[in-house]
């Protein structure tokens, strides 16, 4: 097989054919297309991104050298969701501070709930490589408010700037990631309350 650059390259079939042939440049595509976002999966759960990170790399190290026998080549996608969350679950299990609604849960993870947190992580890192595109001084101050919870007085003490300078980059950003978002007609329809509320509301 020629060496693989991207994963839309490949139908499901050929990825859950090229792992059992132990193909390393599909697992290589696989690895590097969804460990972020599973990653951000099993962080949600352990509160901890040295360990979720841990979790994900187990999860591919056993998909590699074990890949499980799918009745439906389009189901590889929900079995490492299905992994990965209930890994952090019995991580959680395992430090004693597992709740009642982790083990709800892990018994309830329908393909429904599966394609909700994908298409999540899928916005997520939209947004991230949005605000990374932002000018330097702007997106450090809206990831000091957005992603540190930082109020504008703090940020205005931190980085020695008015407070009224921090809420004028704030609405800057706003404006240009509000305009990118209208503009792209793949995302604007599926942006959700979660990711306004944490993003895009003042």
């Amino acid at each position: 097989m020629t060496k693989i650059k991207a994963i839309d390259e490949l139908t499901d079939e050929e990825l859950l054919s090229g792992m059992h042939q132990k193909n390393q440049d599909v697992f290589a595509c696989l690895y590097n297309h969804y460990f972020p976002r599973l990653v951000m999966i099993a962080e949600k759960y352990v509160k901890d991104l040295h360990i979720a990170k841990e979790i994900v790399q187990d999860v591919f190290m056993k998909f590699w050298e074990s890949p499980p026998v799918l009745q439906h080549a389009v189901a590889f996608r929900s079995y490492l969701y299905r992994t990965v969350i209930n890994n952090a679950i019995n991580h959680l299990h395992r430090q004693k501070t597992i709740e009642r609604h982790h083990l709800k849960i892990s018994q309830d993870l329908t393909d429904e709930y599966i394609d909700t947190l994908h298409e999540e992580q899928e916005l997520k890192i939209w947004l991230y490589a949005e605000i990374e595109r932002l000018p330097e001084q702007c997106r450090k101050v809206f990831k000091m408010s957005r992603l540190e919870g930082l109020k504008y007085r703090e940020i205005a003490g931190e980085i020695g700037i008015a407070e009224k300078t921090v809420e004028n980059h704030i609405v800057h950003a706003l404006k240009l990631l509000r305009s990118r978002i209208y503009k792209s007609e793949q995302v604007q329809p599926r942006i959700n309350s979660k990711l306004m509320l944490l993003f895009l509301l003042p």
